[in-house]
């Protein structure tokens, strides 16, 4: 028995097959990792007051004044300056006050009536800052945030690989666009992965990209286009890179708005550590003025900085076309400038709405459930994959679809591979490094070219697929 050589379109699939296979193979674990700790992130309005409700009914009594309880969260913070204090949403909740100490931004819980602390922890250990640093970055800093963002970028071909290979070459709908359930064994698992693959592959996509400006690498780059291109000096409403690098731009008053909390740093305390009443009493009559505008919270008003070198405000909702910036005049309270989502750059606004979308808050709850929708369905690809491919592994190699030697790139592609190559700098560099590998170094080793399914299959390898 022989076995026929595969036409040039066969050979073709079996080379996009391969890529699939090895981008799943180094996604999957990221896959997983990101799918969960996006889901969690997903309900960050939900989660969060639930964490605190401890602090969501504590006043029995009219609120001092605000220059009052910013004294008492900077008494527990010796050392410290006010960045922004937050409005309350209700009049019985604790105020959540942020002082800046050093490179940290420290969240003081202050009862409205009394004055008291409440509670202090450092932004950096609140349990939906830790998810948010887990998801972007493994908590490991612009390392981590690389090899997320090169991940995503491997997740992106895994995902339009599985699209040409799921790609309907007749008229059937069963196990194209629904699955065959009841077939049971390998079509089962076959159809669970690719219907689930091509029903959220759209929505995957979108979160991938959508993710890649907070990256290190990536959006280091997409940042420095903006400030060369953009038109317009408005502060860029997104972060880049590591926890730590934040933190520090921070401390610098250097023009980072953070995802999460508008920190924009500074403000006056003598070196006894004492406040100067004359820095923060116009928080008096501010923080009423501020609160009759009615924005979406979380409302922050700041004392002047470097960056800012008057009293502002800003709403940091996640629902990034809501938000809105203004300086104020500390004498009146009255909006001296104002920036809104409109008046941000078409670059910004894109990116905003892209941002809003993946973290689940542009038309929530919808936007949540679709959300966990394609993390769920994420999880389902990654599984089945999984069984997929323990089901089919021949022994003695790894699993991959043996190469072909008359396997060709079509020029289209080509095309589409220049094309990521240069979109995703940190894809292009690793296709390079893989396409070196394989084709100059592994030549010096033919047992692991076998095991990478790089030599031809043998005639029985053929005959035990086919048969499964």
């Amino acid at each position: 028995m022989s076995v026929s050589t595969p036409p040039p379109r066969g050979a073709t699939y079996r080379m996009i097959w391969r890529w699939h296979f090895y981008s799943g193979l180094f996604c999957l674990p990221f896959i997983v990792w990101l799918s969960l700790t996006g889901m969690i992130y997903l309900f960050k309005p939900q989660i969060e007051p639930f964490l605190e409700r401890s602090y969501a009914h504590v006043a029995h009594g009219p609120a001092q004044p605000p220059f009052v309880q910013v004294a008492a969260a900077l008494a527990a913070v010796p050392g410290g300056v006010l960045n922004a204090y937050e409005l309350p949403q209700t009049s019985d909740q604790a105020t959540r006050i942020l002082i800046g100490k050093g490179p940290r931004v420290i969240r003081v819980f202050v009862d409205p009536s009394t004055a008291q602390v409440l509670h202090v922890v450092d932004e950096n250990d609140r349990f939906m800052r830790v998810i948010f640093y887990l998801h972007g970055e493994l908590l490991s800093g612009t390392p981590g945030s690389m090899l997320v963002e090169l991940a995503a970028s491997w997740t992106i071909v895994m995902l339009l690989t599985g699209l040409y290979l799921w790609w309907p070459r007749g008229g059937r709908l069963r196990g194209v666009l629904v699955p065959r359930l009841g077939a049971g064994g390998r079509v089962f698992w076959r159809d669970l992965h690719a219907v689930t693959g091509f029903w959220i592959s759209l929505m995957a996509l979108f979160l991938l990209v959508s993710g890649l400006p907070w990256s290190k690498s990536w959006g280091g780059m997409l940042k420095t286009v903006r400030q060369t291109y953009a038109q317009s000096v408005v502060a860029q409403d997104w972060t880049i890179g590591s926890a730590a690098e934040r933190q520090t731009n921070r401390a610098a008053n250097t023009p980072v708005a953070d995802e999460h909390a508008h920190m924009a740093g500074m403000g006056a305390m003598a070196e006894t550590g004492r406040v100067d009443p004359d820095a923060y009493s116009p928080l008096d009559h501010l923080v009423p003025a501020v609160a009759k505008l009615g924005w979406p919270a979380p409302v922050l008003i700041s004392p002047p900085s470097k960056l800012t070198p008057a009293w502002s405000a800003r709403t940091d909702t996640q629902n990034r076309p809501q938000r809105v910036e203004a300086r104020l005049d500390p004498a009146s309270g009255a909006i001296v400038s104002q920036v809104r989502f409109a008046d941000r750059p078409l670059l910004d606004r894109l990116i905003g709405y892209g941002v809003a979308v993946h973290e689940g808050q542009l038309f929530a709850p919808l936007n949540q459930v679709l959300g966990v929708v394609s993390a769920l369905g994420l999880l389902t690809m990654a599984v089945s994959s999984v069984v997929l491919w323990w089901r089919r592994r021949p022994a003695g190699t790894l699993g991959a679809p043996a190469a072909h030697a008359k396997a060709r790139s079509p020029v289209v592609v080509v095309a589409l591979v220049c094309v990521l190559g240069v979109l995703l700098p940190l894809l292009g560099a690793t296709l390079v490094l893989v396409v070196v590998v394989e084709r100059i170094v592994l030549r010096r080793f033919p047992a692991a070219r076998h095991v990478l399914g790089l030599t031809a299959p043998s005639i029985e390898n053929a005959n035990v697929r086919s048969a499964r």
